[in-house]
């Protein structure tokens, strides 16, 4: 039988361990995020108690790194304590820790909860409003210390495990690489959270006043090659260009792991789109780990899906 331990007890002297900590609120896509780390190989213990974590690293480490779940559900979870659990882990030189947070707006958390009817576990017999309201607040210390989060609001559940595969698959660990993330946004709909870097380009000529362009996205080459013949453009992509180029290595050798820079516009259909692109597939051909996103693109096609889908149910 396992003995409980406290955050005062020491952990055992052995090699290092590989483990991620998946935490936020509920209906954010924990369960999601946790079994594409199986899939990728990991070993998956959702809901551990927190009491239990350094029992977990007593035995002799595998080359199979560890995924735990942890939301309030646990039985003796609390903020404070995990606070403590995240920091004493940091400390420890023999434990890589990293902290995964899945984020999502509270009107959206509602929303899936009133589709699936489930009753919110810090408020089973109030509104599911109250839950969620009660669980952002506790976990908001949590989320400050993550060294990764997501915001699930606009991700399908397909979005969400390309999203942790970005960011997590590094094969066996044993070559540690920084992956990138570039993605494009529409400045109108605010920042996307998790930003390491922001770039504004509404300064740049903008292809929503040709009409021929205006249906278009960045992706076209017209779209892109319009935006470059912007007198200012030549310059400011290739400062953009050397400043990156100068600074992940500098973060890759300061221990990151992961980077996400954005490119910002008015309708972040255009400009960002076409930068997002270009300095995307720059960094690509230096040798780095990228993946591309587009915010309000992905978020288009998610609502010609559903449209084309209640056209089809309503034949």
């Amino acid at each position: 039988m396992l003995k409980p331990m406290s955050a005062a007890d020491p952990l055992p002297q052995d090699p290092w361990h590989r483990l991620v900590l998946v935490t936020g609120p509920s209906g954010a896509g924990r369960s999601t995020a946790i079994h594409a780390l199986e899939d990728m190989g990991f070993e998956v213990i959702d809901n551990l108690p927190l009491s239990f974590v350094p029992r977990l690293l007593e035995g002799t480490p595998t080359s199979q790194p560890i995924a735990l779940g942890i939301d309030v559900r646990n039985r003796d979870f609390n903020a404070q304590s995990l606070i403590e659990l995240i920091d004493r882990l940091t400390r420890e030189p023999r434990v890589e820790l990293e902290v995964l947070y899945l984020d999502c707006q509270p009107a959206v958390l509602i929303r899936r909860y009133s589709e699936t009817r489930r009753r919110h576990p810090l408020a089973p017999m109030d509104s599911p409003e109250e839950g969620v309201e009660r669980e952002i607040d506790l976990l908001a210390p949590i989320r400050a210390r993550a060294d990764h989060l997501i915001d699930t609001t606009d991700l399908t559940v397909h979005g969400l495990k390309d999203e942790v595969t970005r960011w997590f698959g590094r094969g066996d660990g044993a070559t540690p690489r920084l992956s990138v993330s570039v993605q494009s946004f529409s400045y109108k709909r605010g920042l996307p959270r998790g930003l390491d870097m922001v770039f504004d380009c509404r300064f740049l000529r903008n292809p929503h006043w040709e009409p021929d362009l205006r249906p278009k996205d960045g992706r076209d080459s017209a779209v892109a090659e319009y935006i470059a013949e912007d007198p200012r453009f030549a310059e400011f992509y290739q400062r953009v260009k050397d400043l990156l180029l100068f600074l992940l290595p500098a973060h890759l050798a300061e221990g990151k792991s992961h980077l996400s820079i954005g490119f910002g516009c008015t309708g972040g259909q255009h400009r960002s789109v076409a930068l997002t692109e270009r300095l995307g597939n720059a960094l690509a051909e230096n040798g780095w780990s990228v993946s591309k996103r587009h915010r309000e693109l992905e978020r288009r096609a998610a609502v010609v899906a559903v449209l084309a889908a209640d056209e089809v149910a309503g034949a």
